[in-house]
């Protein structure tokens, strides 16, 4: 099985660090996110990649050149193209694939790809997206109905859940899509109301690199508890 990652966007909200290294390169305890994600991957028997390649994408393609272990086909899918429109561009790149993975190559996540895997295959869908629980970006109050604050909850996990970026798709999403689709919205949302979309609920560590916070907050787990790191 093939594991697509999209790397191929803007680290607009990395700061400095963001404009100057493609964002599948900023480093976690000295290797790229980009390295631990595939490894994830490769733990569960997935080691040949497909890299959906944008912004900065020269320096990815160096990098990954000089990894041995797994199969990585870097395929430039355009500095300023839409999720959807990077993941059609790689049809070629699929062809004899009816099943394979997909996900962003800036989020990290203690998931079992196996039992995700698993799951797809157990229902029949076109999809599969796993969902996962996120922390709030801001400290709650607990207010009662006499405007008494009664309690302070510091960045909690919600109870909603949101798209955690690790999918499996049958080849049948392919026809969804456009060179300008953002997967997420029309073509998630047309699989959605016809039914062929089932959740993967997750309920580990999940955390995605998106600002120069979470980079920072990357390192210190890598230093004192690094989750996803299942190999």
């Amino acid at each position: 099985m093939k594991a697509v990652i999209l790397c191929g966007g803007r680290g607009t909200r990395l700061g400095p660090h963001g404009q100057t290294v493609p964002k599948g390169l900023i480093p976690i305890g000295g290797k790229p996110i980009l390295w631990h994600l595939m490894s994830i991957f490769a733990h569960y028997g997935i080691n040949d990649f497909i890299l959906c390649l944008g912004f900065l994408g020269d320096e990815i393609r160096q990098y990954v050149s000089e990894i041995a272990d797994w199969k990585i086909n870097c395929v430039d899918t355009g500095t300023d193209t839409n999720t959807g429109g990077r993941l059609l561009r790689v049809a070629d790149e699929l062809r004899g694939e009816q099943t394979f993975c997909v996900t962003y190559g800036d989020g990290l996540a203690d998931i079992d790809i196996g039992k995700l895997v698993e799951f797809h295959r157990d229902h029949g869908k076109i999809a599969s997206v796993t969902a996962v629980h996120p922390h709030s970006n801001f400290g709650l109050m607990d207010v009662d109905g006499d405007d008494n604050i009664t309690a302070f909850r510091e960045k909690p996990l919600l109870k909603e859940w949101i798209n955690g970026g690790f999918f499996v798709f049958e080849r049948e999403i392919l026809r969804e899509l456009t060179d300008d689709s953002v997967l997420e919205r029309e073509p998630f949302e047309r699989l959605s109301r016809r039914g062929e979309m089932k959740a993967f609920r997750h309920d580990g560590f999940w955390k995605c690199m998106d600002t120069f916070k979470d980079n920072l907050e990357f390192e210190q787990l890598w230093k004192n508890d690094p989750v996803w790191k299942v190999w």
